[in-house]
Protein backbone atom coordinates (compact mmCIF):
# COMPACT_ATOMS: atom_id res chain seq x y z
CA UNK A 1 0.00 0.00 0.00
CA UNK A 2 1.55 3.31 -1.11
CA UNK A 3 0.85 6.50 1.30
CA UNK A 4 -0.11 9.97 -0.66
CA UNK A 5 0.84 13.11 1.15
CA UNK A 6 -1.24 16.39 0.26
CA UNK A 7 0.42 19.76 0.62
CA UNK A 8 -1.53 23.03 0.57
CA UNK A 9 0.32 25.49 -1.30
CA UNK A 10 -1.22 28.91 -1.57
CA UNK A 11 -4.81 28.02 -1.98
CA UNK A 12 -3.74 24.74 -4.31
CA UNK A 13 -3.47 21.21 -3.02
CA UNK A 14 -0.20 19.49 -4.43
CA UNK A 15 0.35 16.11 -4.73
CA UNK A 16 3.51 15.11 -5.33
CA UNK A 17 4.57 12.28 -9.03
CA UNK A 18 7.00 10.53 -9.86
CA UNK A 19 8.15 13.38 -12.18
CA UNK A 20 6.96 16.33 -10.20
CA UNK A 21 3.78 18.22 -8.44
CA UNK A 22 0.68 18.28 -9.98
CA UNK A 23 -1.30 21.44 -7.91
CA UNK A 24 -4.70 21.64 -8.67
CA UNK A 25 -6.82 24.16 -7.13
CA UNK A 26 -8.61 23.47 -3.04
CA UNK A 27 -12.19 23.69 -3.46
CA UNK A 28 -13.32 27.13 -1.63
CA UNK A 29 -15.15 26.92 1.33
CA UNK A 30 -18.89 28.41 2.15
CA UNK A 31 -18.78 32.18 3.43
CA UNK A 32 -21.58 31.05 5.50
CA UNK A 33 -24.26 29.12 6.51
CA UNK A 34 -28.42 29.23 7.01
CA UNK A 35 -30.50 27.68 9.48
CA UNK A 36 -33.51 27.54 8.98
CA UNK A 37 -36.19 25.91 11.37
CA UNK A 38 -39.17 24.73 10.48
CA UNK A 39 -41.47 24.87 13.70
CA UNK A 40 -44.35 22.00 14.85
CA UNK A 41 -47.44 23.08 14.04
CA UNK A 42 -50.50 21.98 16.60
CA UNK A 43 -52.98 21.54 14.02
CA UNK A 44 -55.55 18.47 13.21
CA UNK A 45 -54.26 17.69 9.42
CA UNK A 46 -49.97 18.61 9.22
CA UNK A 47 -48.55 18.56 5.85
CA UNK A 48 -44.65 18.59 5.66
CA UNK A 49 -44.29 22.39 3.93
CA UNK A 50 -42.74 22.75 0.63
CA UNK A 51 -39.65 25.48 1.18
CA UNK A 52 -37.82 27.58 -1.33
CA UNK A 53 -34.10 29.22 -0.16
CA UNK A 54 -32.58 31.69 -2.41
CA UNK A 55 -30.88 34.60 -3.18
CA UNK A 56 -31.09 37.62 -4.90
CA UNK A 57 -28.66 40.84 -5.31
CA UNK A 58 -29.59 43.85 -3.97
CA UNK A 59 -29.24 46.15 -6.88
CA UNK A 60 -30.94 43.82 -9.46
CA UNK A 61 -29.88 40.92 -11.12
CA UNK A 62 -31.16 36.65 -11.35
CA UNK A 63 -31.84 35.26 -7.94
CA UNK A 64 -29.82 31.71 -6.87
CA UNK A 65 -31.92 29.28 -5.51
CA UNK A 66 -29.68 27.47 -3.10
CA UNK A 67 -32.57 25.05 -1.93
CA UNK A 68 -36.17 23.81 -3.11
CA UNK A 69 -38.03 21.16 -0.87
CA UNK A 70 -40.52 18.88 -2.16
CA UNK A 71 -42.76 15.94 -2.59
CA UNK A 72 -39.46 14.58 -4.87
CA UNK A 73 -42.28 10.85 -4.98
CA UNK A 74 -45.21 12.32 -5.95
CA UNK A 75 -46.12 11.27 -9.92
CA UNK A 76 -49.56 10.50 -11.77
CA UNK A 77 -51.83 13.26 -12.22
CA UNK A 78 -50.67 15.58 -9.19
CA UNK A 79 -46.93 15.64 -9.29
CA UNK A 80 -45.25 17.08 -6.53
CA UNK A 81 -43.97 19.78 -9.07
CA UNK A 82 -47.10 20.53 -9.71
CA UNK A 83 -47.64 22.54 -6.10
CA UNK A 84 -43.98 24.86 -7.12
CA UNK A 85 -45.93 27.23 -7.83
CA UNK A 86 -47.17 27.53 -4.50
CA UNK A 87 -44.04 29.04 -3.63
CA UNK A 88 -45.44 32.26 -5.18
CA UNK A 89 -42.66 34.79 -4.51
CA UNK A 90 -39.95 32.10 -5.16
CA UNK A 91 -41.99 30.99 -8.47
CA UNK A 92 -42.34 34.82 -9.76
CA UNK A 93 -38.15 35.14 -9.49
CA UNK A 94 -37.20 32.18 -11.56
CA UNK A 95 -38.81 28.93 -10.29
CA UNK A 96 -40.66 28.77 -12.73
CA UNK A 97 -37.80 28.30 -15.39
CA UNK A 98 -36.07 25.93 -13.59
CA UNK A 99 -36.07 21.73 -14.63
CA UNK A 100 -36.47 20.31 -11.33
CA UNK A 101 -35.67 17.85 -9.63
CA UNK A 102 -32.00 20.26 -9.61
CA UNK A 103 -28.99 18.19 -8.87
CA UNK A 104 -27.52 19.74 -5.54
CA UNK A 105 -30.51 22.16 -4.88
CA UNK A 106 -33.73 19.73 -4.60
CA UNK A 107 -34.54 17.61 -2.04
CA UNK A 108 -37.63 16.10 0.07
CA UNK A 109 -39.85 17.72 2.14
CA UNK A 110 -38.40 18.04 5.89
CA UNK A 111 -40.19 17.29 9.51
CA UNK A 112 -40.37 20.30 11.94
CA UNK A 113 -36.94 20.55 13.19
CA UNK A 114 -33.21 23.15 12.01
CA UNK A 115 -31.84 22.38 8.88
CA UNK A 116 -28.35 23.76 7.94
CA UNK A 117 -27.22 25.25 4.13
CA UNK A 118 -24.38 26.38 3.13
CA UNK A 119 -24.21 29.94 1.26
CA UNK A 120 -22.81 29.31 -2.07
CA UNK A 121 -19.17 29.23 -2.07
CA UNK A 122 -19.04 31.30 -5.62
CA UNK A 123 -20.74 34.00 -3.79
CA UNK A 124 -19.24 37.55 -4.95
CA UNK A 125 -18.88 40.51 -2.03
CA UNK A 126 -21.98 42.83 -2.25
CA UNK A 127 -25.33 42.54 -0.85
CA UNK A 128 -27.89 40.26 -1.26
CA UNK A 129 -31.52 39.48 0.20
CA UNK A 130 -32.22 35.93 1.68
CA UNK A 131 -35.01 34.61 1.16
CA UNK A 132 -36.93 31.73 2.64
CA UNK A 133 -40.44 30.98 1.53
CA UNK A 134 -42.95 27.84 3.01
CA UNK A 135 -46.05 26.72 1.67
CA UNK A 136 -48.33 24.22 3.31
CA UNK A 137 -50.86 21.92 2.32
CA UNK A 138 -54.37 23.02 4.46
CA UNK A 139 -52.12 25.48 6.09
CA UNK A 140 -50.49 28.77 5.11
CA UNK A 141 -47.63 30.33 3.65
CA UNK A 142 -44.86 32.64 4.70
CA UNK A 143 -41.60 34.46 3.46
CA UNK A 144 -38.98 35.51 5.34
CA UNK A 145 -36.39 37.75 4.07
CA UNK A 146 -32.85 38.80 5.65
CA UNK A 147 -30.57 41.39 4.28
CA UNK A 148 -26.92 39.94 3.91
CA UNK A 149 -23.33 41.36 3.32
CA UNK A 150 -20.86 38.99 1.86
CA UNK A 151 -18.31 38.77 3.72
CA UNK A 152 -21.13 37.01 5.65
CA UNK A 153 -22.03 38.58 9.29
CA UNK A 154 -24.13 37.18 11.48
CA UNK A 155 -28.06 37.70 11.35
CA UNK A 156 -31.14 36.48 12.43
CA UNK A 157 -34.53 36.38 11.24
CA UNK A 158 -37.76 35.27 12.19
CA UNK A 159 -41.25 33.69 10.74
CA UNK A 160 -44.52 33.94 12.84
CA UNK A 161 -46.36 30.31 11.08
CA UNK A 162 -44.95 28.25 8.97
CA UNK A 163 -40.99 29.06 9.50
CA UNK A 164 -39.48 29.45 12.43
CA UNK A 165 -35.94 31.16 13.17
CA UNK A 166 -33.48 31.81 10.34
CA UNK A 167 -30.04 32.14 11.48
CA UNK A 168 -26.90 32.92 9.13
CA UNK A 169 -23.66 32.01 10.54
CA UNK A 170 -21.05 33.44 9.06
CA UNK A 171 -17.58 31.25 8.55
Amino acid sequence: MHKTTLLLIGGAIAAPTLGGTIATPAIAAPPGTVSITLPRLDVAEYHKPYVAVWLEPVGGGAPQTMAVWYDLKKRGNDPGTKWLADLRAWWRKGGRSMAMPADGISGATRAPGTYSIPLPANIKPGQYVLNVEAARETGGRELVTLPLTVPAKAARASGRTELGAVVLSAR
